[in-house]
């Protein structure tokens, strides 16, 4: 994944604003699944079963709650991190 700020195929220069926008709103909504996904995890039974999907496959694998749980917490954060970063970036944008 490219980080934030560059174009993909070329790996340089920064991104136009409607496509850092773009990536601001998909962040976003991002951001409000993890917290739902949180949310479910945190408000489940504690003998609840979970599971974790393979990657690009239909395949489920039985998963421990708590691991999930902090997981998706980590991912949460990362995420209202990069948003955090954006947002940032385009107020620094703006005053200059």
């Amino acid at each position: 994944m490219p980080s934030r700020g560059e174009r993909p195929e070329d790996g340089a220069g920064p991104v136009p604003a409607e496509s850092s926008t773009l990536h601001k709103d998909e962040l976003s909504s991002k951001i409000k699944e993890q917290k739902v996904v949180v949310d479910e995890l945190s408000n489940l039974k504690k003998n609840r079963k979970v599971y974790r999907q393979q990657q690009n496959s239909n395949i489920f694998f039985l998963a421990d709650r708590t691991e999930m749980l902090s997981e998706s917490k980590n991912i949460l954060d990362e995420l209202k991190k990069e948003y955090q970063e954006i947002e940032n970036s385009e107020k620094t944008t703006v005053k200059k």
